[in-house]
């Protein structure tokens, strides 16, 4: 992949951030309760954190393959490429989500007690009582969540895609420009909401682990996910695991349908070959 190439891919993962955004905020702004009444700080970073890891994972799929490209997906080039993207974007999500889930802790007593004026404030507050380490609080899980969780996704993606685009998009049948381009819509839609479903069944538990390490008010509290999701099944049970499961699932399907739709025509605009 050239430098061009390469460059269209993550304008067009950037372009998948922003669809994200649109698609999944008013779910966000629900479970919340209206804390994030604004989107314009989503926007920004989805968009950016998006663009990294299409553009990785684009970038790294097609270095393992080498020359030889081929439209049927491998498993052993889908997995390293989309750990290693989550691996990279793990470190960008853990202060940001950090300062996040703490901002909407306080939500729920900002009546009684506000610590942080603003999500800055609550970065600059962290590094200053806890340094580097503390802005970083849940690292390990947030990597771990995101090199597995994509690694789901993609696969699940790619292979659905492939599969459905076997089906209906075979050799000897003639489709006209926009039945084509509406059948790639369709398949972009449920590939891509099958890859989000599948991404949050697999790492919820890693997700609820990082949430509570990230906002316990011990600084040392274990960091290690595996302690604490076995402190959380042994006092609530797997659904302590697997808790905000239904909500999370109802916005996958459609975020993440949006982002690979966005992020497929997108590149196609853009003159990205893609099998």
């Amino acid at each position: 992949m050239d430098a061009g190439d390469a460059a269209k891919e993550y304008a067009a993962g950037f372009a998948a951030g922003v669809a994200t955004v649109i698609t999944g905020h008013p779910f966000d702004t629900v479970k919340v309760r209206g804390l994030y009444r604004g989107a314009s700080s989503s926007f920004i970073g989805m968009a950016f954190e998006s663009s990294l890891l299409f553009g990785i994972y684009s970038q790294t799929k097609q270095l393992l393959q080498g020359e030889a490209q081929s439209s049927t997906p491998h498993l052993q080039v889908i997995i390293p490429s989309a750990a290693f993207g989550g691996t990279i974007i793990s470190f960008v999500l853990c202060p940001a989500e950090l300062v996040k889930c703490r901002m909407q802790v306080q939500g729920k007593d900002a009546a009684t007690y506000v610590k942080y004026s603003g999500p800055l404030d609550c970065a600059i507050k962290t590094m200053e009582s806890e340094g580097v380490r503390g802005i970083f609080r849940g690292g390990l899980t947030t990597l771990l969540r995101e090199s597995i969780g994509n690694a789901v996704f993609f696969s699940t993606y790619e292979f659905s895609r492939y599969y459905m685009n076997k089906r209906l998009n075979s050799p000897s049948s003639t489709h006209s420009y926009w039945s084509k381009l509406l059948t790639d819509v369709g398949i972009g839609i449920i590939s891509g909401g099958l890859g989000g479903i599948a991404f949050w069944s697999a790492v919820l538990p890693l997700d609820v682990a990082k949430t509570i390490i990230q906002t316990a008010p011990d600084i040392n509290t274990s960091r290690n996910p595996f302690c604490m999701l076995n402190s959380v099944y042994s006092r609530v049970g797997l659904r302590g695991c697997y808790a905000g499961l239904g909500p999370t699932l109802v916005r996958a399907f459609p975020a993440n349908a949006a982002a690979i739709v966005t992020w497929e025509l997108t590149a196609k605009l853009l003159g990205v070959k893609r099998l």
